[in-house]
């Protein structure tokens, strides 16, 4: 009887990971075609794109954070049967998402050049060209994408992942039938890039907003446009939110201090990591799939008081995790060589971009889930905090640090980056998993 009981059959669990999964593996692949496409235009252009993209993930973190907060606080509601305050939670989300989302896009569409310039220094002039114009496409797509991660966010937490699913499907696919047009038969370049990714975010984010107004839902949003906040779940929502946006935050500025090293390296360095991190997407989606799940998961089994059944599901989400991931990263391992022959890069690039790549499968296959997959259970707790501290150290002490150690001190070049990385996943990963061994977690409570 009691297993009959668990929120959480083995049956459930597969209808809310399975298009989580599907999700993200869409993603990866179409945004492996999205790279592929860019770097028909040129090494610059991909140079461009790329380097955009790594503000833009700095960014897109304090977006991704605030949904995180919202399906905590939301997903806990659910579990604890408190609908009334489920989609009050939803709509206190949406507002809060889309007035920070403003604040962010002003600043980079008013100081376009000075950012770029000011965190990658000197660039090529056709790399800089590039890179302004697809930044201010991009700030103009940042309201969309806040309220598109809200409404994802708020499906999740109701269990409903087929939602996001269907909405990334077809921003995906009019991003790439976008590109084909604007980049091959309009001509566009670059430009014609950013035109179709904040196309299909605007899609998105009407979608998902457009389904959220049904009140069939066990999470709604209603009126989400008057000024009416109430500083309690704002409160619950940024006690989640906050750590998890400095984290994510301070993650990317140090990737993008990271960046500013590999740009030093020249185009080919910044080429080859730009393969390199689109491809090594494929190897980590189950983990981030599984990872978004997991918030759900531990955050409905806490708001229902059972935190023996949020640690079981995790430990059958961690062992799903890593045979997923070990198929994924198998695939790419064997057959790196013909995956990275897509790209058109020069020799030299495509040879780095190889002997990078084979090496990164193995570590991720092995320690990756443990250092990014996992802190999502102790996220969904409330243990936000931790997380944040344990990333923010991690990252700075020993990936960015080492990063320019190996890279310049000992030689190593855009290899020694990669090493760095795998040396702060180890870090990462003893932390988390002794906290959540230890299990304070269990006794946290946000509502």
């Amino acid at each position: 009887m009691e297993h009959e009981r668990r929120l959480f059959s083995n049956r459930a669990l597969a209808a809310l990971i399975g298009p989580l999964l599907i999700e993200q593996a869409l993603a990866a692949m179409i945004g492996m075609v999205d790279t592929m496409m860019v770097a028909s235009l040129g090494e610059a252009a991909v140079s461009s794109v790329s380097l955009v993209d790594n503000v833009n993930l700095l960014l897109i973190q304090i977006f991704s954070a605030l949904a995180a907060g919202g399906a905590v606080i939301a997903s806990q509601y659910v579990g604890s049967r408190d609908r009334a305050n489920a989609c009050e939670s939803g709509s206190q989300l949406y507002r809060l998402a889309f007035i920070v989302s403003l604040v962010i896009a002003a600043p980079s569409l008013l100081f376009n050049r000075p950012i770029l310039t000011g965190v990658f220094g000197q660039l090529d002039e056709d790399v800089l060209r590039g890179a302004m114009t697809y930044y201010t496409l991009s700030a103009l797509s940042y309201p969309f994408l806040a309220l598109y991660n809200a409404g994802a966010a708020l499906f999740r937490s109701m269990g409903n992942s087929r939602v996001s699913m269907y909405a990334s499907l077809v921003m995906n696919l009019v991003n790439v039938v976008g590109n084909a047009l604007l980049i091959y038969v309009a001509k566009m370049g670059v430009m014609g890039a950013g035109l179709s990714t904040l196309a299909a975010r605007a899609l998105g984010a009407v979608y998902l907003t457009a389904r959220l107004y049904n009140r069939e839902n066990e999470i709604y949003i209603g009126e989400i446009w008057k000024p009416a906040f109430r500083r309690d779940l704002i409160g619950r929502i940024l006690k989640i939110g906050v750590p998890n946006g400095l984290e994510n935050g301070m993650f990317q500025i140090g990737k993008l201090v990271v960046m500013t090293l590999i740009a030093s390296l020249g185009t080919v360095a910044i080429a080859a990591n730009a393969v390199v991190s689109s491809m090594a997407s494929l190897a980590t989606l189950p983990g981030i799939g599984i990872g978004l799940g997991m918030v759900t998961v531990v955050g409905q089994c806490m708001g229902a008081g059972r935190p023996d059944e949020a640690a079981s599901n995790v430990k059958k989400l961690m062992a799903a995790c890593h045979a997923l991931m070990f198929v994924a990263c198998a695939a790419l391992f064997l057959f790196a060589r013909q995956v990275i022959g897509l790209y058109g890069l020069s020799p030299e690039a495509a040879r780095m971009a190889y002997e990078i790549i084979r090496f990164y499968t193995v570590w991720c296959v092995l320690i990756w889930p443990e250092s990014f997959t996992l802190p999502n259970a102790l996220r969904g707790a409330g243990d936000a905090r931790f997380t944040m501290a344990v990333s923010m150290l991690s990252m700075w002490i020993c990936r960015i640090a080492l990063c320019y150690l190996l890279a310049l001190h000992f030689g190593m070049g855009l290899k020694g980056v990669w090493v760095a990385m795998i040396v702060d996943w180890w870090v990462r990963m003893a932390a988390f998993l002794v906290r959540f061994t230890r299990g304070k977690w269990r006794a946290i409570k946000v509502i």
